[in-house]
């Protein structure tokens, strides 16, 4: 296990990733697991964004497409494709190729997984005033 003074270097360094990522929902997220468990908010920071998020080999609109596809593949995770559909809008994904994406994911996770998929997008589009994209 690390030192503190380490232990509390990956979270800062994950901090700044996750902030720009993920804006004020990944504080959200970080801040409402403080009573239930803040070890894994801990670790969603330090080593999800501080340690994973934060490698160089994709750039950070390509995390987010492989993110967006995963969620969808697993089902079941529209919070978490919520947060992620946010995020790549963050990082420079625009709208339609967020909906190709999905329409993507039908062939490989099946209709059911792409639909709830693309009505969390249209959700997080319309709160942001993108829609309609037609």
């Amino acid at each position: 296990m690390p030192d503190s003074d380490e232990r509390a270097r990956r979270f800062a360094d994950g901090k700044i990733v996750l902030d720009a990522v993920d804006g004020t929902a990944g504080t959200n997220i970080i801040d409402n697991l403080t009573d239930i468990s803040p070890e894994l908010g801990h670790q969603v920071v330090a080593w999800a964004f501080g340690e994973m998020y934060s490698r160089t080999e994709l750039a950070p609109r390509d995390r987010q497409l492989v993110t967006l596809g995963m969620l969808t593949a697993l089902g079941g995770c529209e919070p978490q494709l919520e947060v992620h559909i946010n995020a790549a809008l963050n990082v420079g994904l625009e709208p339609k190729q967020i909906i190709e994406a999905f329409l993507h994911s039908a062939v490989y996770c099946g209709f059911p997984r792409a639909l709830n998929a693309t009505f969390t997008a249209e959700k997080v589009f319309t709160e942001r005033g993108l829609m309609p994209l037609v």
